[in-house]
């Protein structure tokens, strides 16, 4: 059984939740949107009801319908059907590859707006799969330096250094702890080695983007940040978590945060890439015609296998 925390998979549902194509039909009502134009979809859509959405949280909003979220089906399909409101139009210069790229996106968008990645700070980005590569381009266009990126998988490090060539790469070690792998992390930042004049932790990374979910990886992150720093969990794991560092965590002040999805973060997403601010075309490393799914859905679940980003495409009538 499928699940992330408690989204449970409890039946039938078809997956999918990164999507944009084109516009066959308006229901009565919609003069936003006209059959022929391109859009990408905000995969979820809101009650705009509940103080949350009054807010503008919407993201936290409990009765949201999101695609591939059971019980709403998802957007590995031929038609789907969407509210106009979170159907985005896109620009003239960006594909539907692009366009559906923008729901990762988003996510880092989230991410790093809430970790407040600036100037001349250094961070650290936990994991190279999808989500880390991005949040590693994101964190470069915002102007972080230097920035280190983790992984286990080394051929993931190598395309995480020819995505971005500046990233320093760093293989975490299955035989050290996530004490001894952050302090190897700490190093590639400058100063270290514990002259107890406070100059290892002024060195420290200011932010580190957490793109696993893995527990393992959360608390090197959490010793990796300097004092005052702050953690920012993107990637999702299981549903409780019980070895974070609490009491380090708590003398050293540092932010323990946490995303869910994203708002009002298409707008800036469809800018940035049409923009030229960030290349994401590289990441998509294979495509699969809808009716090979299946296939695709097996390379992305093998991480030997070598790819990035899998897409699946519907070429009905030369639409894509």
């Amino acid at each position: 059984m499928g699940r992330i925390g408690s989204l449970i998979v409890e039946g039938d549902c078809i997956l999918g939740h990164e999507a944009a194509g084109v516009v066959l039909r308006c229901g009565d009502g919609v003069t936003t949107l006209r059959p022929g134009d391109r859009v990408a979809l905000e995969p979820g859509a809101p009650c705009e009801n509940c103080f949350l959405c009054q807010e503008g949280r919407y993201n936290l909003c409990e009765a949201v319908k999101f695609s591939g979220v059971y019980p709403d089906h998802g957007t590995l399909q031929r038609y789907k059907v969407h509210p106009a409101k979170w159907c985005h139009k896109l620009p003239a210069n960006l594909t539907y590859s692009q366009g559906a790229l923008l729901e990762p996106l988003s996510v880092v968008m989230h991410g790093i707006k809430s970790a407040g990645v600036s100037l001349g700070r250094g961070t650290v980005v936990c994991g190279a799969g999808p989500i880390g590569l991005i949040a590693l381009a994101a964190a470069r266009a915002s102007g972080s330096h230097p920035i280190v990126i983790t992984d286990l998988e080394p051929r993931r490090l190598a395309f995480a250094k020819d995505f971005v060539p500046t990233v320093i790469p760093y293989q975490i070690s299955r035989d050290l702890d996530a004490q001894a792998n952050a302090n190897e992390i700490r190093k590639l930042f400058g100063r270290s080695g514990g002259s107890g004049d406070g100059d290892e932790d002024y060195f420290a990374p200011h932010t580190v983007l957490e793109c696993t979910g893995v527990e393992s990886s959360i608390c090197t992150g959490i010793y990796t940040v300097r004092r005052g720093g702050t953690v920012m969990v993107i990637g999702v794991g299981r549903p409780i978590i019980n070895n974070v560092p609490f009491m380090h965590l708590s003398l050293a002040e540092i932010d323990l945060k946490f995303i869910n999805r994203y708002r009002d973060t298409w707008p800036a997403g469809m800018a940035c890439l049409s923009g030229g601010i960030l290349d994401l075309d590289k990441l998509v490393t294979h495509v699969f015609p809808l009716e090979r799914a299946m296939d695709a859905m097996r390379l992305c679940s093998d991480v030997s296998q070598g790819s990035i980003k899998v897409q699946i495409v519907d070429e009905v009538d030369g639409a894509f």
